[in-house]
């Protein structure tokens, strides 16, 4: 990859990314994409994640979606010889990025406060489990545990079913996503008053920001909300919907709305219905309310009742496996599925970059996927560090 052609408005910033697996490697692929430079420097036996299924060609096609794009170099940080190398490579970075236990960097002499006094200009951007405080903080932990701990998998799924862990890793892409808006933040205050800063991210912390309602609800009733299934906890209709042949979702989030709805579906007797004429009333009444309009729903195939309900404006969809989704018009269109140009990856393709940017192309592909310390020789050399 000719880094000296990446674009973006991130574009001359090399991150030194220290991070395996998925939180840290998210954050940096977003870094990647914004057109920052991602040296990925790796332990001596890779990222865990190389070993990670399914594979191609005996690459991990998981490894590949997080990693493409990235320069690669194998350093064994405990040794004084790749120390050596290592603290060039920072010497020349913008962002330092590591997920290890907290401590783990201290120990090996590269903590914030020792590398801040050398490099004050220095983003050290810190994504772990439970933080660098806190009673929990050297605790391991993955995205299902904290999933669990905070609080996410008890408002998911069905009530009286067992626990539900969501069906992506949102423990660790909601920690890289707030990493990365920490980063930039951090740039942003860089370019004011000249310094660099300590980001410190928690996935458990991060499971706590995004549980919006369910913590207003807590805090309102004094009760913990349970899981709704697919169903809105305050709003009402907002769920999956079976028809003849699969389901629909649909969502009216406010009174005209759901008029609209009634009378494009010929039952406009549910607006005088008492226990529908007000959302509360709706929420209320949700599990009859579902009942009136799957009576009807199951009539018709899905792409019926869309097509009636598209004309009226109410936000509506199909209910979409992973193939429908990622080979749907809208999803093509947005450039949102792009190629991975890796002669080992034939015809292999990933996520693109949801941020569209005026004044910065989308590429419709990605540059290869780094081999193990394939880049070694090259950085050695750009950075006239000698072994």
């Amino acid at each position: 990859m000719d880094v000296e052609h990446k674009n973006g408005p991130l574009k001359g910033l090399i991150v030194i990314d220290l991070t395996r697996v998925l939180a840290g490697p998210y954050a940096s692929m977003i870094l990647s994409d914004l057109g920052a430079r991602i040296i990925k420097v790796e332990p001596p036996l890779g990222d865990d994640s190389r070993e990670f299924s399914p594979f191609i060609n005996n690459q991990s096609a998981y490894f590949a979606s997080l990693n493409r794009e990235k320069e690669s170099i194998k350093l064994d940080l405990k040794s004084e010889k790749d120390q050596l190398i290592f603290n060039k490579l920072i010497k020349n970075a913008d962002i330092l990025l590591e997920n290890y236990k907290p401590g783990t960097m201290d120990k090996l002499g590269y903590g914030y406060k020792s590398l801040a006094k050398k490099y004050p200009n220095l983003i050290y951007a810190s994504c772990s489990g439970f933080g660098q405080t806190g009673p929990w903080a050297t605790k391991p932990a993955y995205d299902m545990i904290v999933q669990g701990m905070g609080g996410l998998m008890s408002v998911t799924g069905h009530e009286g079913q067992e626990p539900v862990r969501v069906g992506t890793s949102i423990g660790d892409i909601t920690a890289g996503l707030f990493t990365t808006i920490g980063i930039l933040a951090s740039l942003i205050d860089k370019n004011k008053h000249g310094n660099g800063q300590a980001v410190d991210v928690s996935m458990l912390d991060c499971q706590i920001a995004i549980l919006e309602n369910a913590i207003a609800r807590y805090f309102a009733t004094g009760e913990s909300p349970p899981p709704g299934g697919s169903r809105h906890p305050a709003i009402a209709p907002f769920e999956c919907y079976r028809c003849k042949d699969g389901y629909i979702v649909m969502a009216c989030g406010n009174n005209a709305m759901f008029e609209r709805m009634c009378r494009a579906i010929n039952k406009a007797k549910l607006i005088e219905d008492e226990r529908f004429k007000t959302n509360p009333k709706r929420v209320e009444n949700v599990i009859d309310l579902k009942q009136e309009l799957e009576n009807l729903f199951v009539t018709k195939p899905s792409n019926f009742w869309i097509e009636v309900l598209e004309k009226e404006n109410i936000p509506i969809g199909p209910l979409n496996n992973i193939e429908q989704a990622v080979n749907s018009e809208q999803i093509k269109a947005r450039n949102m599925v792009v190629n991975i140009k890796d002669e080992n990856l034939n015809n292999f393709y990933v996520a693109g970059n949801p941020i569209k940017m005026s004044l910065h192309n989308d590429p419709k592909s990605r540059q290869k996927v780094p081999k193990l310390d394939e880049h070694r020789s090259k950085l050695l050399k750009e950075f006239k560090i000698k072994e």
